[in-house]
């Protein structure tokens, strides 16, 4: 019912306008955007992907995205720990990601960061949803989820995460469902509450 309400006359969705501007856009938004994630692997993927984008657009990130789960086994943590620099050098290469030394680096990093997380804390879903209080934000509390990226930035990099500051963070909360940021008139605005 409210996605028929939210349908545009000519029988296409009211998207968030980011959304509109790219093909590849319409099922990331529709179906991944913005959706609670509490998966380890996912989030760990995700907070990757967004430290990829730094300086870069989302849209070159998405369309990378599954080159960059075959390059780095699935974002598999226990396997890119132990990526050696012949691996990373062979990453340096691979033409289907983005080919940037200190990028490269960051994922092994933030693997080992993200397993001693899971150690301390049982899971990286427990951890990073704790700075929400386990529930997402309404959009209508922007201030206070940029405050909380904040803090989640300097966190994560004070255990060893790497291109994880406040905006990458801002970004990830947003990909992953810590704060819903679809406009009111989305037609995923209402689904997620």
């Amino acid at each position: 019912m409210i996605t028929e309400q939210r349908e545009a006359t000519h029988g296409e969705r009211i998207r968030c306008q980011w959304a509109n501007t790219n093909e590849l856009f319409f099922s990331y938004h529709d179906d991944e955007w913005g959706v609670p994630v509490h998966d380890d692997r996912l989030l760990f993927e995700m907070l990757n992907l967004e430290g990829a984008q730094a300086g870069l657009s989302w849209l070159t990130i998405l369309k990378k995205r599954e080159n960059y789960r075959a390059a780095f086994d699935n974002f598999d943590a226990q396997k890119i720990v132990r990526y050696d620099g012949s691996k990373k050098e062979s990453l340096l290469r691979d033409e289907g990601i983005v080919r940037n030394r200190l990028k490269i680096n960051a994922v092994v990093e933030n693997a080992k960061a993200v397993l001693e997380v899971q150690r301390e804390f049982g899971s990286f879903d427990r951890y990073i949803w704790q700075f929400v209080g386990g529930k997402p934000l309404e959009a209508d509390n922007r201030q206070q989820a940029v405050a909380i990226s904040e803090r989640m930035s300097k966190d994560l990099k004070k255990r060893g995460f790497r291109f994880v500051g406040a905006t990458i963070c801002y970004a990830f909360m947003q990909a992953v469902g810590m704060v819903n940021d679809h406009t009111d008139d989305c037609f995923r605005a209402g689904m997620l509450a």
